[in-house]
């Protein structure tokens, strides 16, 4: 019987997988170290990010972990309330 660590292992061993795990990890982590940045400069903990966002702090402590564990990608709107909660704005762009 195969175990999910077993699947896991597997796919990683193709290129395009991994490059693409890769990817999402730069990315996302990229994200993360933002937003704790803009938290830090704000001096909020999450409990006063969350309180700002209309949210519980377990939600934002939920929401800077799947950032790090690239579990979840959170939606923009989320996105969004976060930087306002911090004080900022959110700004996208293409490269």
């Amino acid at each position: 019987m195969r175990t999910h660590d077993d699947v896991v292992a597997k796919l990683m061993k193709r290129p395009g997988v991994r490059k693409e795990v890769e990817r999402i990890e730069r990315e996302e982590g990229a994200l993360l170290d933002l937003l704790l940045k803009a938290r830090e400069e704000a001096g909020l903990s999450q409990a006063q990010v969350a309180e700002r966002m209309g949210t519980h702090a377990p939600a934002v402590a939920r929401l800077e972990r799947a950032l790090a564990t690239g579990k979840h990608s959170p939606s923009l709107a989320t996105l969004r309330k976060y930087a306002q909660a911090c004080g900022k704005t959110l700004s996208l762009h293409l490269t």
